[in-house]
């Protein structure tokens, strides 16, 4: 029996009809209704996120003037100075990549308490009945109805009470209180989901609890500890309350340096410069977490 050639298949062009949920229409029809339903979401992307974001750029590499105006020269003024650079005599100093490193180090560290103390409480409050669980979930979701500086202000009272304001450790308290709930509720939502006919195999393989832990139970939550980390780690980069009023004034972050730029100091170019390094260090924050997760795929 004779076998006819495997010719490709002709690509349907532009006029060709296709049928598309029981109506014919053509492609280029069908990719104008398309267009035309995401074409409000494209608006709306690109006048609250692309375009002030395009503007931000340009400001980095405008120069303020001597009352706060912004002067459209390019200059590289702004990226030398948040370098540590004097923009007067040219002289040194590490206390702007200080305050960018420290913010990395505050925020890396709070993801990693977070993700730790939720990563168990999240197994408690799942093995718990159903109405326990709505009452602890809702205690957790409750902060959120009251506002940030309220919350922290109690914090302080507290810490000041016992001594421990200001510092680092009151920054670590507010920082990890605050951001403690972004963490537990991806985290929650795995784990309630979790097949335990997987730790039930590996029970009757004789597995250690180790195994089973590392085999049946992390994989299985790897991707609400991924978007846990995600969504810890981004707000903590950019806070400016918490540290504002638990650290003192001698222990900024990068938020609280753009909010000077931005507020105080009506240096608006190098305020723009400031916020797009750290636009620049989140995207390398989840590029590396990113990376490390697809390393630890099977």
């Amino acid at each position: 029996m004779t076998r006819l050639p495997n010719h490709p298949r002709p690509r349907p062009s532009s006029s060709t009809l296709l049928i598309w949920y029981g109506r014919l229409v053509t492609r280029r029809r069908l990719m104008g209704e398309g267009t035309l339903l995401a074409l409000g979401s494209i608006l709306w992307v690109t006048l609250l996120l692309v375009l002030p974001l395009l503007v931000m750029v340009a400001l980095a590499f405008a120069q303020s003037g001597a009352y706060g105006e912004i002067r459209w020269h390019f200059t590289l003024g702004n990226f030398r100075r948040l370098a540590g650079f004097s923009v007067l005599d040219g002289s040194w100093s590490p206390d702007t990549l200080l305050i960018l490193l420290r913010s990395v180090w505050v925020a890396g560290v709070t993801t990693l308490l977070c993700v730790a103390l939720s990563y168990p409480l999240a197994f408690f409050i799942a093995s718990r009945s159903r109405l326990t669980r709505a009452v602890l979930l809702g205690l957790v979701i409750v902060p959120f109805c009251t506002n940030l500086v309220v919350r922290t202000l109690g914090w302080r009272v507290l810490l000041e009470w016992a001594g421990l304001y200001p510092g680092p450790f009151a920054v670590f308290v507010g920082m990890v209180t605050s951001e403690l709930p972004f963490a537990l509720l991806p985290i929650y939502a795995v784990v309630e989901r979790l097949d335990w006919s997987l730790v039930e195999a590996a029970h009757d393989l004789y597995a250690s609890r180790t195994r089973v832990f590392l085999h049946a139970i992390l994989p299985q939550t790897l991707p609400g500890l991924a978007a846990a980390a995600i969504l810890t780690f981004i707000p903590a980069m950019g806070a400016f309350v918490v540290p504002d009023l638990l650290g003192g004034a001698k222990y900024w972050l990068v938020g609280n340096l753009i909010q000077q730029q931005f507020g105080v100091s009506r240096n608006l170019p190098f305020g723009a410069a400031v916020s797009l390094a750290l636009l620049v260090l989140t995207l390398a924050g989840l590029f590396l977490l990113r990376r490390h997760r697809k390393e630890g795929e099977p």
